[in-house]
């Protein structure tokens, strides 16, 4: 009985470290402009999110866990905003292209998946 015991909580285990799902993002344009953002992620891959419409949401992509670079591109505009931040799995994130005289970005955790 025992040794079922601790099969069951070994699977247990093992079940829920492989269940953790990687860090979603999207974006989000605050701006009157289309936005294209460009995020170099941990693994030095790069995601290209274009043509995001003004007050416009993307849905949700995987993205790997660390510490990534975003940069936007606002059609019209000579700016080009960054921002460095840290995703963790179970998370998803919101990049945010904010409206203003300069154009920021801002990223939100939008909490658990």
């Amino acid at each position: 009985m025992k040794k079922l015991l601790v099969k069951v909580l070994i699977l247990i285990i093992v079940f829920t470290a492989c269940s953790s799902q990687p860090p979603s993002i999207r974006v989000l344009n605050r701006r009157s402009n289309k936005a294209n953002v460009q995020i170099k992620t941990a693994n030095n891959n790069t995601i290209n999110i274009n043509d995001v419409e003004p007050n416009q949401t993307t849905s949700y992509q995987e993205i790997e866990e660390g510490y990534h670079q975003a940069t936007a591109t606002i059609q019209n505009e000579k700016a080009s905003p960054y921002i460095y931040f840290t995703t963790v799995k179970e998370r998803k994130y919101t990049i945010v292209v904010l409206d203003g005289a300069t154009p920021y970005l801002r990223v939100d955790d939008d909490g658990p998946k």
